[in-house]
């Protein structure tokens, strides 16, 4: 599976975004999607994840300000981001696997599949 991660950019704090991850199937329902991100000088770390029945998690530096969902279109899954920080600066990607479960959605280990990352920058 290849994904395509897209929607970064340069927004001031406050503002928001939607990030997006094209897969080249067809439909990506039987896989789990994590979107994880890389702050410069910083270890990748994850950020949520839609699992394949729907369920969705999120890490506490984002929750409540991060919304992912799957679009109409089957083989991509979004990720909005609103009231944006400084901090949020990263790059993003996004990861797909058939093979992620409930216990395992947050390791990195578990996604086999990566796209190659948005650049998000959020200034102050």
């Amino acid at each position: 599976v290849q994904l395509q991660a897209s929607g970064g950019g340069l927004v001031q704090a406050g503002g928001s975004l939607r990030l997006s991850c094209a897969a080249s199937l067809r439909t990506i329902s039987g896989y789990a999607v994590g979107w994880f991100r890389q702050a410069p000088g910083m270890e990748r770390k994850f950020v949520g994840a839609i699992n394949r029945s729907g369920g969705i998690s999120y890490s506490d530096s984002v929750k409540g300000r991060a919304t992912i969902s799957r679009g109409d279109a089957r083989n991509t899954v979004f990720l909005q981001m609103n009231n944006l920080r400084p901090e949020d600066t990263a790059v993003y990607y996004c990861a797909a696997d058939s093979s992620v479960i409930l216990s395992n959605v947050a390791s990195q280990t578990a996604y086999k599949n990566w796209g190659q990352g948005t650049l998000v920058t959020v200034s102050s």
